[in-house]
């Protein structure tokens, strides 16, 4: 082994290796990067967001080529970055192909993406010593949100306009500084030219970088402490004569071709919704953005595009009335801490902190613990990995009922999201304050129900059926 590790490529090869370690790259990411075997269908999702990111930076380089972020009126009395727009669908050799690709690439990062962490979710791929793996996920998933509210106002249609519009005035709920936060994000007292340019800088150089960055620190994590399973095994503790784990294939050739078949069926559905429903009923390109924007007429209904359903769902979840609820949730807290047993200090200062937030709870309004739910929402996935004390990583060895909590946790989060797209009714709002509840209540009880419960023995070997 040692000897064939020094053999040196001759030619140009040999002379760029001697020079940049790619034949080493190549061997430790690729051809001796071993992976679990037992790789299922939810292992496709992570090399389909590597695709659709390069997808979406491919098309958004030509897109500004053409795309001019400007609000002011041209000669026909259209805002001018609306009409290059309309420029780009109709004047541009293959505009409308590359358009449509880049606004479904943006739904259809959102889908792998959530489907991506939804595998991370129940194979327990954030346990130790995958935390860092986690954080940084947590991380691109925060860029990616950032990255698409941005460039979201770039057409500068009705619900580009208006939805800017809402998501910026809710940083002026912020107490004490709110109003002066919302004037510096905007760049003036209300969107405009000034907003437009600033965030078609943050979409199309800042964002991007730091997306780049992480995406590159989240798969060198990952290579470093290797790739989990759904079994939840540890395939570095079985190793063959050679340092060679029993249970690991090689990343290439096995799953370069594995990942083929998954961009080979994702680009049928793909290209699908790109040549005959690339509006989606309204879900992928809403009907209002094709109107260009009007400060002076507000659309009868404002919603986010689909994927922030969920979270602005969660924001109009907290209404004056739930913020009760919220006390008395409070209420119980500290009366939990009052009954605990242990170290009196930690009692006295859980109390305390559960007085103080009932207060708070009051002394704020409910827009602002709105803002504050939203947020929350997203910031509670980066305490996963020391929230769960299960003794195993898979659902698979977990008890039925706590497999029922994941699913139900699942269905909450679709009804979330769909009840997020429809206008406030009271009906709606009680479900939402509903599903809310049981979103927080999953990851703040999550160390009890972990705890708690009959589990299966985790195997000493990956399970695994050659097919």
């Amino acid at each position: 082994m040692a000897a064939e590790k020094m053999v040196q490529a001759d030619g140009l090869l040999g002379w760029v290796d001697r020079r940049f370690p790619l034949i080493s790259l190549y061997k430790t990411h690729l051809s001796e990067y071993y992976a679990p075997k037992n790789f299922n269908f939810f292992y496709f999702f992570g090399s389909l967001a590597m695709l659709v990111l390069v997808l979406q930076i491919v098309t958004g380089i030509f897109l500004t080529m053409h795309y001019k972020p400007d609000a002011s009126l041209n000669s026909a009395g259209i805002p001018v970055a609306f009409a290059s727009v309309e420029y780009i669908m109709r004047e541009v050799p293959f505009g409308w192909l590359i358009r449509y690709m880049h606004s479904t690439g943006a739904s259809a990062f959102f889908v792998v993406v959530y489907l991506h962490m939804f595998r991370g979710l129940i194979y327990g791929s954030y346990r130790e010593p995958r935390e860092l793996i986690w954080i940084f996920g947590c991380l691109i998933f925060l860029c990616l949100m950032a990255e698409a509210f941005f460039g979201y106002l770039l057409p500068w249609g009705q619900m580009s306009y208006w939805g800017a519009q809402v998501i910026v005035n809710l940083f002026a709920a912020v107490p004490f500084i709110g109003p002066d936060l919302a004037i510096w994000i905007r760049g003036d007292f209300v969107v405009g030219d000034a907003t437009l340019n600033r965030f078609f800088a943050f979409h199309v150089i800042a964002l991007p970088l730091v997306l780049l960055g992480l995406v590159a620190a989240h798969i060198i994590a990952l290579h470093e402490v290797g790739s989990n399973n759904p079994d939840g095994v540890e395939i570095k503790t079985k190793k063959d004569s050679n340092g060679i784990p029993l249970d690991g294939i090689p990343f290439h050739p096995y799953y370069t071709v594995h990942d083929i078949v998954g961009f080979a069926g994702f680009g049928i559905l793909f290209f699908a919704v790109v040549f005959f429903a690339p509006e989606l009923g309204g879900y992928f390109l809403e009907f209002n953005n094709f109107v260009p924007a009007d400060p002076l007429v507000t659309p009868s209904h404002i919603a986010p595009v689909w994927y922030f359903t969920p979270y602005y769902s969660m924001l109009r979840a907290a209404t004056d009335v739930f913020m009760w609820v919220m006390v008395a949730s409070a209420g119980l807290g500290a009366l939990a801490f009052f009954r605990m047993s242990g170290n009196s200090l930690v009692k006295l200062a859980g109390v305390a902190s559960m007085v103080v937030l009932a207060v708070l709870f009051r002394v704020f309004d409910a827009k602002f613990w709105g803002v504050v739910v939203m947020g929350g929402a997203v910031l509670v996935m980066f305490a996963l990995p020391w929230l769960d004390k299960s003794p195993v990583k898979s659902i698979r060895q977990r008890p039925g009922w706590q497999k029922w909590l994941y699913g139900i946790f699942v269905v909450n989060f679709f009804v979330l999201g769909y009840l997020g797209v429809l206008p406030p009714t009271p009906a709606g709002t009680l479900i939402s304050q509903i599903g809310t509840v049981y979103y927080f209540a999953f990851f703040a009880l999550m160390p009890i129900w972990t705890s708690m419960g009959d589990y299966q023995p985790v195997p000493e070997r990956v399970q695994f059926q050659p097919h």
